[in-house]
């Protein structure tokens, strides 16, 4: 019948898709005929090779994927499209390089800061000695004690007796403590020695690769013979052996195919809030600056037809082109011209920013780890302000919030409570339990109560505990700390667990021996919520020893039990004190039962299907009738300041969620203890959510509760649901875990804990944070926002993956609270008086368009456009992006509830942006339109009207408008904050006075002529007047009216053959006097003239400019 079902479920019926992964052992020929259809004609191999990366990139792949990143921020792409307009001559307003040298610069520097990164992570990987990359599906693996297993592997043989193999599984599930595994009898029996492993030929055939990582079925092919195989013959890639010298494995799955990489993520590019709202912003400004330039080449194009209206003798220079062409051609020079408006270096600044507060999370002492030598670490230095906005924490249980110490601190035998006082009497007795209670250590040495021997002897005999011997000390290895805890009370009263086989116990009880012969293991899970041992004592008696859950174990009591009341109390006084409880029971077995029972076990642990429904009712008809025999109490060892750290988070409107592979009271009484559950919270489980929905009431009327959702992963099939349904489902659970005061999810695998985080992530939008510890918290830290690595007993894999790393989860509320709150807060500020400062000195191009015919002539000089985000105002914004604080790192840990700010956006978002842009677009029209009026009286060659003094002045004033501004926006004054912004305006006096002095010293004094950047002869070449002129006398001239037909004429100081001469008597004081008309020595033609000055002053651009003289 067994090999009948296993052909069915491995060949036949529905199933056939999903055991269709052969392996042979010893034969790569065999597995290499085999390929997988990748994409169109493309082939890969079905069985992959044991090779894997753990780098982001490599030499061929780094220069083109970090580019391919980096051009995913907005920005990034408008710049490189603003440097390509610029090498377009017929456009350029400015030079090419002056916005290709900054694009440069900030490529290389985010490129040289991943590559480092990359770099540190592929440093603290920690690979075997071994090329694991040269194993293969089908060979034949021989570990040794310590060795990690390189991938999942069918445990073929061991040294041990029965071919047990200890493993422990940190890197998988997180616990510490060790685990076995069994190899077959057949295997274990035939293969011997190396040379029949490598005759092995065996056949596997099972399920195809996938993320199950507590599930395996298949069926081991050899010698005519077909083998049932489950999960405890397999040894999963990242689990180490410990306690066993040698054992051979036959590699299932290999590399990517192993259940652990399975459930592991990629690496993802994570971004902040703020970083995907500036890209965003980043197209609007684009778009409102395609829109400014097009109205302004509009204007251009009506001011040419205009122009060529009224002045017909410069229509030789329009001939070439028309003013669509031209307007085209100005439309492109504006979106150069105004492309500072996003300044490159708000991205430079602001990586800057983002490091330097990365070191003062690094620097923080309040987060350093003294016992251990272990600072806080910011990894990733580009998501500080994002920790000022988390609304979820998902955390992980063991070795999170507790140290995974547990103690046994009271229990409860025959109705009676003992805890107080224990003398060292017993050598084998573990110092570090910290137990105490002299009437009870004189009951046990009576030995008199039987209540009490069967006690202490089922917590000696019932677990799977593994013994190691040490320096002549027992060191216990247990698959969850409470067992290793209940064992080490045992020992300390004197029944001591020394050894065990596949078979057999070996116990020391009150200094005798005795061995027990093992009948049947009745293995704990979340719904059974028990654990059972059926053994046959030295005596040939047959007894049941069972532990487990209270609720379970009061409902299988024989009935009358006379201390059953009292035990009750004693739970519920341990309850209160927050410590872990089991209740212990026991009976004695009829021979005959057990033989009967024993043929219907060994029927239903054979089976393919179903096995372990069949094994549960098993189970059910031998644990009935039990005898109470009292209860233990144990604490679990919290770090430190845990209940703290989460009152604190809860009180910052953060919400926390434990996801864990423990079961589900475990978990709820960490809870309890951490003060994330209250006494007066009402738990909802998976039987209370189903029978609520049943009734319709699961969501009606609940107000504002205070339920604790409690899910168990094993029961959760959310994710393995139909399309529609999956999507009905994750809505669901999500309105209703949304709705409860705290969510612990039990007994999730690697893959499901990234998976609810993902879930919530989709459906809150909101930002997340996971924390942990270990490997199996990888796939959870990389799929959150943010994810955070302790450093703790579970190796470093978390930390390795990680954006921040700490020693303690206490520290978490300092990174978030203080840190966290202290980064949006800066970079927010940062941003909105960037952009303030940005709008208020950059918009004055626009008005100054109006005045220079909309010809895309700059205002400033290029000297100010490259010094202005560089050294003039610069050093105030990076004071206020470092330094800025509104209150204290007390104050703010007293205080939480004002984290909420960042979580609501309230310091940067679209309204602010827009605010700071019309007070940008406000300051610039104030200063242009006031300098405007101020110069109006000055006009005239005695006066200050021209062009750079006016574009020095309307610079002047926006800088000293936009450091007003921040001297009135910084709060937190420093030392440093007040050098920065007087910085600014001593760097900006002494620059302009070295400028002005060398322009005196060399000669620069005379008025500036506006030029375009065009190429003579070109049809797009423009003149560059300041103003917008009115109709002078260019008509006049070129009629010749008004010329004077004399060899020489002195006007205004200057001789016709250029030389200088002193004014005569009748020469016009030009500082004073306006003349009537302008007169030249000679005629000039329409092809050279260029440009005009206003109200009647010639600004001339001439082709041979020595041959003329101009007047006034």
């Amino acid at each position: 019948m067994n090999d009948q079902n296993c052909q069915d479920s491995c060949r036949g019926g529905s199933k056939v898709s999903d055991f269709t992964w052969e392996v042979k052992a010893n034969d790569r020929a065999f597995h290499l005929k085999f390929k997988k259809k990748l994409f169109l004609c493309w082939k890969r191999r079905k069985y992959r090779d044991n090779a894997i990366k753990t780098a982001k990139y490599n030499m061929l792949t780094f220069l083109p994927l970090n580019l391919y990143e980096q051009f995913h921020r907005s920005a990034n792409l408008y710049f490189l499209f603003v440097v390509l307009l610029q090498t377009i001559p017929e456009i350029s307003t400015l030079p090419w390089f002056s916005l290709m040298m900054p694009l440069v610069c900030l490529l290389i520097i985010r490129g040289t800061r991943d590559l480092v990164d990359d770099i540190v992570r592929i440093s603290l990987c920690s690979f075997c000695k071994k090329r694991w990359r040269d194993i293969h599906v089908g060979d034949v693996v021989c570990l040794q004690k310590d060795d990690f297993v390189p991938a999942d592997l069918l445990l073929l043989a061991t040294s041990e007796p029965s071919s047990l193999c200890y493993v422990e599984t940190a890197d998988i599930d997180g616990e510490t403590n060790l685990k076995f595994r069994q190899a077959l009898i057949i295997t274990h029996k035939e293969l011997v020695s190396v040379d029949k492993m490598a005759a092995f030929d065996g056949i596997v055939v099972c399920e195809e690769p996938n993320s199950r990582m507590h599930t395996f079925v298949g069926t081991l092919e050899w010698k005519g013979e077909k083998y049932s195989l489950d999960s405890e013959k397999i040894l999963l890639r990242g689990c180490r052996i410990r306690n066993t010298d040698i054992c051979y494995g036959l590699v299932i799955y290999a590399g990517f195919d192993s259940k652990f990489l399975k459930n592991s993520g990629k690496i993802k590019l994570k971004r902040t809030k703020l970083d995907r709202m500036m890209n965003k912003l980043v197209i609007f400004i684009f778009l409102m600056l395609v829109v400014i330039s097009l109205c302004l080449a509009v204007a251009y194009s009506f001011q040419v037809v205009d122009f060529q209206a009224k002045h017909s003798y410069l229509n030789e220079f329009h001939r070439n082109s028309s003013p669509v062409q031209e307007a085209f051609l100005v439309f492109w020079g504006f979106m150069i011209l105004l492309s500072v408006i996003v300044p490159m270096s708000l991205y430079i600044t602001f990586e800057f920013v983002y490091l330097v507060n990365s070191c003062f999370i690094n620097w923080d002492l309040e987060m350093y780890y003294s016992p251990q030598d272990i600072p806080a670490n910011a990894r990733n230095t580009s998501l500080n302000d994002q920790l000022g906005q988390i609304e979820y924490i998902f955390s992980d249980k063991t070795g999170t919030l507790t140290q995974n110490i547990m103690t046994f601190k009271k229990c409860c035998i025959n109705g009676l409570i003992y805890g107080d006082w224990q003398p060292r009497w017993n050598k084998y007795a573990d110092e570090n339990l910290i137990f105490y209670d002299s009437q009870l250590l004189e009951d046990v040495l009576k030995d008199e109560d039987e209540v009490a021997r069967e006690f202490w002897r089922l917590l000696a005999l019932c677990h799977t505990v593994m013994v190691d011997e040490k320096d002549g000390q027992l060191v216990y290895q247990a698959a969850s700390p409470d067992e290793e805890a209940l064992v080490t009370a045992a020992r300390n009263f004197g029944y001591v667990f020394l050894s065990r086989t596949q078979d057999t116990i070996t116990t020391i009880e009150l200094g005798v021996e005795r061995i027990y012969q093992v009948l049947a293991m009745m293995d704990f899970n979340s719904s059974r919520k028990r654990m059972s041992v059926l053994v046959r004592d030295p005596e040939g008696k047959i007894r049941l020893y069972t532990k487990g859950a209270d609720t379970v174990i009061f409902e299988r009591l024989q009935p009358g039990c006379p201390n059953e009341l009292a035990t009750e109390k004693a739970l519920d006084t341990f309850a209160k004190q927050t410590l872990r409880t089991l209740c212990l029971a026991s009976k004695e077995v009829e021979d005959e039962f057990y033989q009967e029972w024993s043929k219907r076990h060994h029927a239903a642990s054979v089976l393919l299907q179903n096995r372990s429904q069949a094994l549960e009712k098993i189970y059910e008809d031998m644990e009935k009738d039990l005898k109470l025999l009292g209860a233990t109490a144990i604490e679990d060892k919290l770090q430190d300041g845990v209940p703290d750290t989460i009152d604190l988070l809860k009180k910052g409107n953060i919400k926390v969620w434990v996801l864990t592979g423990d079961k589900q009271e475990t978990a709820v009484n960490i809870g309890f203890a951490c003060r994330l559950l209250s006494d007066d919270m009402e738990i909802l489980d998976e039987k209370e959510i189903q029978l609520q929905q049943q009734q319709g009431k699961l969501l009606d009327g609940w107000g504002k509760p205070r339920f604790l959702l409690a899910m168990v992963g094993e029961h959760c099939r959310i994710w393995q649901a139909p399309e529609d349904l999956a999507i009905r489902r994750e809505r669901a659970f999500v309105d209703l875990a949304t709705q409860c005061q705290a969510v612990i999810c039990c007994r999730v695998t690697p893959k499901q804990k990234a998976l609810i985080v993902q879930m919530i992530k989709k459906y809150q939008k909101v930002i997340t944070l996971a924390i942990g510890d270990g490997a199996n918290d990888v796939n959870m830290i990389k799929t959150a926002d943010i994810g955070v690595g302790i450093s703790g007993q579970e190796g470093m894999q978390a930390v390795q993956c990680s954006d921040y790393a700490l020693a303690q989860f206490s520290y978490l509320k300092r990174l978030l609270l203080v840190h966290g709150r202290w980064s949006y807060l800066r970079i927010s500020k940062f941003l909105r008086y960037f952009f303030y400062k940005t709008f208020a000195s950059m918009m004055v191009q626009i008005w100054f368009a109006f005045y220079n015919g909309f010809t895309a002539q700059p205002l400033y000089e290029g000297w100010f456009l490259a010094l202005y985000n560089v050294f003039y105002s610069a050093y105030p914004v990076l004071s206020m992006g470092l330094l800025e604080q509104d209150m204290s790192a007390k104050k703010c840990l007293e205080f939480p509830e004002l984290y909420s700010v960042g979580q609501k956006n309230q310091l940067f978002n679209y309204q602010v942006f827009f605010v700071a842009l019309a007070q940008g677009v406000a300051t610039s029209l104030v200063n242009f339109y006031v300098t405007v009026w101020a110069f109006t009286d000055t006009a005239g060659p005695g006066g200050i009207c021209d062009y750079q003094t006016f574009a020095i002045t309307v610079a002047t004033s926006a800088l000293f408008s936009v450091i007003a501004e921040i001297i009135i926006d910084i709060k937190f004054w420093t030392i440093l904050s007040f050098l920065a912004v007087s910085s600014s305006v001593i760097l900006y006096s002494l620059i302009h006075g070295i400028w002005g002095a060398l322009q005196l010293s060399s000669g620069l004094v005379s008025a500036v002529e506006l030029t375009a950047h065009f190429q003579r002869g070109s049809f797009g070449r423009r003149s560059s007047y300041a103003f917008s002129h009115k109709e002078g006398y260019a008509e006049l001239i070129t009629r010749g009216t008004s010329l004077r037909k004399k060899d020489t004429q002195t006007i205004g100081g200057i001789s016709s053959n250029g030389g200088s001469m002193p004014a005569t008597k009748d020469s016009p004081d030009p500082r004073t006097s306006v003349p009537k008309a302008p007169s030249l020595s000679r005629a000039v033609s329409s092809s050279e003239l260029v440009a005009f000055w206003d109200e009647g002053y010639l600004f001339l651009t001439l082709s041979n400019p020595a041959n003329i003289h101009t007047a006034g």
